[in-house]
């Protein structure tokens, strides 16, 4: 299917327009065309060049589309907007161009054929949901996730009838255990928050699909700069934009990239109707961070690498949790399936609590929060902040101990990330 003149991703929940990469002759109303972009192009290509139609004004950089609303020449074209008998920009809720800019960007860069933005990475969660399940359906999700989806699952999901059983992310077998007549969904986080630990995608999108059922990624961590889950049988990637997509901690934002039904029409139905939207200006800081964003991830990986090898000299220190380590137990996965091990490094401190807690207060440049993905180095003791809202024994079945420690690896020089860690380390 090819687009015509003018059309984009998304219409009306009756009709949806659908971007593929590979097109080469799309045009905006006015702007340039898109033949201009090749499909063959690589990674860091794409996340410079996809998705701007520049305007009649000739503008090099993408503009920022700050307007909640459109105008229409006549009534009948306003009717044939609304009714998605044609193509075209009608409220910035679900149609603005430079959230457009930005789906079609991330979209390109994952492989998939449509891209919903959304407000942030829950929501981004939250409308999948709301768009591919109903009531009566289950979901089995990796234990190692962000402590909100646990919350949002538990809790909130719960009340509409919609169930959740949770499997040890690296264990085959125990998904395959989980599994009943009514699941619909497999959700999981890889590499997962905070312990990378990492699940094998191909099998388990074998799994889903033979089950009937759907494989949604977290892409979060890797980004598809180190891994692209569609191209290994996922259904569904999700992304938490705040995080490296920005890369700067400058805005809030999420992503569901997928094909053109579920996530063109029953993810975008969801955001059309109920709102989670991003914002124009959010969407512009996410096409400024997708343009560099492969050239961080690889600074971020390097770094991170050097930390984790130099963490697992210091005494003190029990265990260390990074994937591009040999000790790490999924070492050789990850090798096949991520370019790189990505910024993330977590590490038991021995003393628990007030051992942690030491540390992190020691700290002088590193940034406690426990946001990541940006070029500052941040570090968090996650039972008590990302974890925090989870029972005891939800954190001790997911693995988060109370001597845990987080940091996301910015891109200061390393020696500055490894003094400032060890001023608490060595107190210890």
């Amino acid at each position: 299917m090819l687009l015509k003149r003018g059309e984009t991703c998304f219409g009306a929940p009756e009709r949806v327009f659908l971007f593929i990469v590979a097109v080469r002759d799309v045009a905006a109303a006015g702007g340039s065309s898109l033949s201009e972009f090749d499909h063959d192009w690589s990674l860091e290509t794409l996340g410079i060049r996809v998705g701007h139609h520049r305007t009649g004004e000739g503008e090099h950089s993408e503009p920022i589309f700050a307007t909640s609303s459109f105008v229409f020449s006549t009534a009948a074209e306003a009717a044939a907007r609304f009714s998605g008998d044609t193509a075209g920009n009608i409220y910035s809720r679900f149609t603005n161009p430079t959230v457009r800019a930005f789906e079609e960007r991330l979209a390109a860069m994952e492989g998939g054929e449509c891209c919903v933005a959304t407000a942030s990475g829950m929501s981004a969660i939250l409308a999948t949901c709301m768009g591919l399940l109903t009531q009566g359906d289950h979901i089995v999700s990796s234990r190692s996730i962000f402590g909100s989806t646990t919350v949002l699952f538990d809790k909130y999901l719960a009340r509409f009838g919609i169930t959740t059983d949770y499997a040890d992310l690296a264990d085959l077998a125990d998904w395959e255990r989980r599994i009943t007549p009514k699941t619909r969904l497999l959700f999981v986080e890889t590499p997962s928050n905070p312990l990378i630990e990492l699940g094998d995608i191909r099998a388990l999108a074998e799994i889903a699909h033979r089950n009937g059922c759907l494989l949604v990624v977290d892409n979060c961590l890797c980004t598809p700069a180190l891994q692209r889950p569609l191209e290994m049988g996922a259904d569904i990637v999700i992304h938490s934009a705040t995080k490296y997509l920005d890369g700067q901690g400058r805005a809030v934002g999420g992503a569901v990239v997928g094909d053109r039904k579920r996530v063109g029409e029953d993810v975008f139905g969801v955001l059309r109707t109920s709102g989670p939207t991003m914002s124009p200006f959010a969407a512009w800081i996410f096409l400024k961070g997708l343009e560099t964003l492969a050239l961080r991830m690889q600074a971020h990986s390097a770094n991170a690498q050097r930390v984790a090898d130099w963490l697992v000299r210091q005494r003190g220190i029990g265990r260390v949790h990074y994937p591009g380590l040999a000790s790490h137990p999924q070492y050789e996965l990850a090798r096949m399936q991520q370019k790189a091990a990505g910024g993330i490094v977590a590490f038991e401190v021995e003393g628990g609590r007030e051992a942690a807690w030491r540390v992190v207060d020691a700290t002088r440049m590193l940034s406690i929060t426990a946001n990541l993905g940006d070029v500052k180095t941040t570090i968090t003791h996650p039972a008590t902040t990302t974890h925090g809202r989870l029972s005891e024994a939800q954190r001790e079945s997911a693995g988060i101990t109370e001597g845990l420690l987080r940091v996301a690896v910015g891109l200061e020089d390393f020696k500055d990330i490894r003094d400032d860690l060890a001023r608490g380390l060595l107190r210890g």
